[in-house]
């Protein structure tokens, strides 16, 4: 079985291309595959190998400046859910685009996954959804409200143009893992928002924790690996990836005229040309030949 770690940690690092190298070659060297993003922020990312190495990465994590009351989530996989590594440089650690949002300064109120139907269930509370659309479409809530962004970039317009409808409401949030709403908490509070609550350790900690026949979970939780899904007690769900769009679809969706491999879907095959179908494949074809040779890609990258 491979351990499955979920973690983010915001805090100050003044040179985060220092810590970059010694993360990657840790990582490399315990077997672990995934995706870890550093900025001056701090850390974020889902990471996957053996018990032993998880530990020495979390370990090494922990060690870091401000790190030492790291939390993070944990699952299991009977398969590698990560074909490579990577260890990215970024500008945020989850983009919000939002320069005078910090989540260091203050967040919401945290509310435990045992205390969260009480809160959205009472009448005067207002449930955002501040997911992608793709993501809310397979899963969310009862009653949450679903903002239709496509970007969490998108989140802070989409708010201006619909906080007239939350006069005199509480507002509860949530997300995947917890951290688009350490900002999307501290930017309604700089909106002048009173009381704004969300969701401790995300849909996942929820699901871990909240018995099925209590929920007020509809549907799966979409995650950042090939799992695509997961429902109650973070049993892998039913979801595979469209490699074109990157949208969850179900096994039944790829017997429909549209799909392709890696090309497209009945999501997505109306807005590529046939030239980004022809690069596609393109694409398929060199990554069929990468898995065919076993290869196992490490990648080390700086994004602005």
């Amino acid at each position: 079985m491979y351990t499955i770690a979920a973690l983010y940690h915001f805090t100050r690092f003044p040179d985060p291309a220092s810590l970059q190298a010694p993360l990657l070659n840790l990582c490399e060297a315990e077997g672990i595959s995934g995706s870890l993003l550093l900025a001056q922020e701090g850390i974020n990312g889902t990471i996957a190998g053996p018990r032993s190495g998880i530990d020495a990465v979390l370990a090494h994590i922990r060690a870091l400046p401000g790190c030492s009351d790291l939390e993070w989530k944990e699952s299991t996989s009977a398969y590698q859910p990560f074909r490579r590594l990577k260890v990215r440089l970024k500008n945020e650690i989850v983009a919000m685009g939002q320069p005078d949002v910090d989540p260091r300064a203050r967040v919401g109120h945290y509310v435990d996954p045992a205390d969260w139907n009480d809160l959205i269930r009472a009448p005067d509370v207002a449930v955002i959804d501040t997911r992608n659309d793709y993501e809310v479409a397979i899963g969310t809530f009862d009653g949450a409200i679903d903002p239709e962004t496509a970007s969490f970039r998108d989140f802070p317009a989409w708010w201006e143009a619909n906080k007239h409808r939350f006069h005199n409401k509480r507002i509860a949030m949530f997300c995947t893992g917890g951290i688009r709403c350490e900002k999307s908490t501290n930017y309604l509070l700089g909106q002048g928002v009173e009381e704004v609550y969300h969701l401790k350790g995300g849909i996942l900690k929820y699901l871990e924790e909240m018995p099925e026949a209590e929920s007020a979970w509809n549907g799966d939780c979409f995650v950042f690996d090939a799992r695509v899904s997961v429902g109650h007690g973070l049993r892998e769900g039913p979801h595979v990836l469209c490699y074109a769009c990157r949208r969850p679809i179900l096994p039944e969706d790829r017997t429909r005229p549209e799909y392709e491999h890696g090309v497209s879907c009945h999501h997505c095959a109306q807005e590529t040309s046939a030239d980004d179908k022809a690069r596609f494949r393109e694409r398929q074809k060199q990554i069929a030949l990468a898995e065919a040779r076993g290869a196992r890609h490490i990648k080390i990258v700086h994004e602005g």
